[in-house]
């Protein structure tokens, strides 16, 4: 009788998961979109961008939120939704397939999100963080009824500290409310359009990248900036401090690339903080480490080496308060000239030709959000098969992870700032942004700066594209350089130059082409190619697709590739030192990708493309 009970035991647990498995399931399904890639398969509501989504500050306690949330679309103004239209799969934008839900929302209109969420009990005592990755545009947080915070940008992460809303046990409710005029405002907005056509692209609306909890103590480590010096072989670290508290050290590191499982670390510095907090409630130290070693594990595309660190919180009598674990690439970019004089791009004090493809970043199926992290990564380890040592990341800003990986295989990156408000002529004078516009784009500039500065892979900044947004050109490219003199600027790419910042950036199509060289700026051909080929059953509609040049199939368009090459090959010679081919992947109704949309055929035979790809920067 005992056996017979727990085999009826079992079966009930066994019918019971598999129900519930199934109710989950059915509370969500992709949305049969126009394409969609391999790895949406993969995707369902408990296995959702799962990965620990800050590589560079990692912490082993945290919480993913990602997964089915209620939402609701009201009219802009209306009150809070008493009753919600469905589920949405978080972290895909509302307007993709991978969501659920695929609708527009529109600038007339609000995006509504609620869920109720089970903290951890042994969090108590500590505090509770809420990190957002990303959410387009303005979002407002409320934590069982009470507001927490308001933000407004669409490319940076942001952290609110909501261990004062939360209840005392039992489930807390989140619910977060998000406006977006994607073209009919002035904010930062990359492709995006309400109606997409031609190089415009759909809209994203509310969260796109992933959203999680961590505890942290009283007093922890808020962020930190390390700076690499490849000539002195040292690193620079600035530590910033949350929390009250007097007598507290920060201990530093740092371990061989080959000795990272290894318990003894090869350097060690410490450096206590002040007396106390300053007036915004933060404290901070900076730190010097000496790594006499590093010099034999430099950071290069052909050797992306890592040094692994961790980064300690101590009291007073030397007890380990908080504790994180980073990377840094030792790698130096600078200007110089080569032995003809010419102005070149150098990377650890010798020249580099850089090469790469412009990377829109969008996905059939998720839009600003990849299915999922093996969809990220391949998009770069494709770059990297085909020759290239370097990406252009065209005015979008991707997660965290995607320039990990770029640090850990080894791809220079190009960060654009998404554009906004208006255009400027080819000839034309700089626009005059309104005082609101003008301060919301250096602030997003600021923030997505901050969140990406301690990457290795990223080498220049690109605050203006094509006169899109351009505004007090040589103010902004002056306070980057001063905000952060480790890397270059380039100032405008394409169309409009105004003789400041690192380099000068032309746009030609098909080209190539080359601006003229100069003595203390570099030439840059920052677009060219766009050689279009639509394939049968990958393109994102039937007919009427576009490219900048049209092939018929991939015989001929390798061909045509390969003659760009052959003729960009003098112009690297006469002086041109990086170019930027467009583009990684066939986006919407645009054809003229490396890889089809989604990413299921590589369009030109990759070791034949690889091949002249290489002689641009090789011995």
């Amino acid at each position: 009788m005992p056996t017979v009970g727990c085999r009826c035991w079992f079966w009930i647990i066994f019918l019971f998961l598999a129900t519930t498995t199934q109710l989950l399931a059915a509370d969500w399904q992709p949305v049969k979109g126009r394409l969609m890639t391999r790895w949406a398969k993969e995707v369902s509501p408990d296995n959702v961008h799962p990965e620990y989504p800050r590589p560079q500050m990692v912490r082993t306690d945290w919480l993913n939120l990602n997964g089915l949330w209620e939402y609701a679309i009201r009219a802009k103004d209306a009150p809070p939704p008493v009753d919600y239209d469905g589920k949405i799969l978080v972290p895909f934008p509302i307007e993709s397939a991978l969501s659920g839900v695929m609708k527009p929302v529109g600038p007339e209109r609000r995006l509504w999100y609620r869920r109720k969420v089970d903290v951890p009990t042994s969090w108590q005592g500590k505090r509770v963080l809420l990190h957002i990755g990303a959410c387009d545009w303005e979002t407002r947080i409320r934590v069982n009824g009470k507001l927490v915070g308001e933000h407004r940008g669409g490319y940076d992460p942001f952290t609110f500290d909501i261990t004062n809303a939360l209840r005392p046990s039992g489930l807390q409710e989140f619910v977060l409310s998000v406006w977006d005029p994607t073209d009919a405002g002035y904010q930062p907005r990359g492709k995006q359009v309400r109606k997409p056509h031609g190089i415009w692209y759909t809209s994203v609306t509310g969260i796109w990248r992933t959203i999680w909890l961590e505890p942290v103590p009283q007093t922890s480590i808020r962020r930190f900036v390390v700076v690499p010096d490849v000539d002195r072989s040292e690193v620079r670290l600035k530590v910033e401090i949350a929390g009250k508290g007097t007598g507290y050290t920060i201990e530093a590191s740092f371990w061989k690339p080959n000795e990272a499982e290894k318990g003894r670390p090869a350097s060690t510095v410490t450096a206590r903080l002040g007396t106390g907090p300053d007036t915004d409630g933060k404290t901070g130290v900076a730190l010097k480490a000496s790594l006499p070693w590093a010099a034999d594990w430099l950071w290069s595309p052909e050797s992306p080496h890592l040094i692994p660190f961790t980064l300690s919180l101590l009291d007073g009598n030397g007890r380990k308060v908080d504790s994180v674990q980073s990377y840094v690439g030792m790698r130096k970019i600078s200007l110089g000239k080569d032995e003809q004089g010419v102005v070149r791009l150098f990377l650890n004090n010798r020249p580099l030709f850089h090469f790469g493809p412009l990377d829109q970043g969008y996905w059939p199926d998720g839009l600003y959000t990849s299915p999922t992290d093996a969809a990220l990564r391949y998009d770069i380890e494709i770059t990297k098969k085909l020759g290239f040592n370097m990406a252009r990341k065209h005015v979008k800003v991707e997660p965290d992870r995607w320039y990990y990986w770029c640090d850990r295989l080894g791809l220079l990156v190009w960060q654009d700032m998404p554009s906004g408000d208006r255009f400027t002529s080819r000839n034309g004078p700089d626009i005059e942004r309104s005082p609101e516009s003008a301060r919301q784009f250096k602030r997003e500039l600021q923030r997505v700066i901050d969140s990406l500065r301690n990457h290795p892979c990223i080498v220049t900044w690109v605050p203006f594209n094509e006169g899109w947004g351009q505004s007090d050109t040589a103010h902004i490219t002056q306070w980057i350089k001063e905000y952060d003199p480790t890397r270059l600027v380039d100032s405008a790419s394409g169309w409009v130059d105004r003789g400041v910042g690192d380099v000068h950036d032309i746009h030609a199509y098909p080209g190539p082409a080359a601006p003229p060289n100069e003595d203390r700026r570099a030439a840059v051909l920052g677009e060219f190619g766009g050689l279009g080929l639509p394939l049968a059953g990958h393109t994102w509609q039937d007919k009427k697709n576009w490219g900048y040049r049209s092939f018929s199939n991939r015989e001929s368009l390798t061909a045509a590739y390969l003659r760009l090459i052959d003729r960009l090959r003098p112009l690297k010679r006469a002086g041109l030192a990086a170019a930027v081919y467009t583009q990684t992947t066939d986006v919407e109704i645009e054809v003229n990708g490396l890889m089809t949309y989604d990413r299921a055929v590589i369009k030109m035979p990759v070791d034949k493309i690889a091949k002249a790809n290489r002689t641009m920067y090789g011995d």
